[in-house]
């Protein structure tokens, strides 16, 4: 599997509790957490694109 070149977001600062997130070379998305960065998700930019609205009204089901 080739490198990706991972990116974290400023506000994540020094601590663990920060998300990566890398384009690999197949146009796929990859997310990871900084706890356990050998463990990614897969997903595609429209995959993405919905996860951020949802979280962002508040529509996650309960329990999640």
């Amino acid at each position: 599997m080739p490198e990706c070149d991972w990116q974290t977001s400023s506000y994540c600062g020094t601590g663990n509790n920060c998300l990566g997130l890398a384009a690999s070379p197949d146009g796929t998305l990859r997310i990871r957490e900084s706890v356990a960065p050998d463990t990614f998700v897969t997903t595609s930019r429209m995959g993405l694109g919905s996860l951020i609205r949802v979280i962002k009204h508040g529509a996650l089901p309960s329990g999640t």
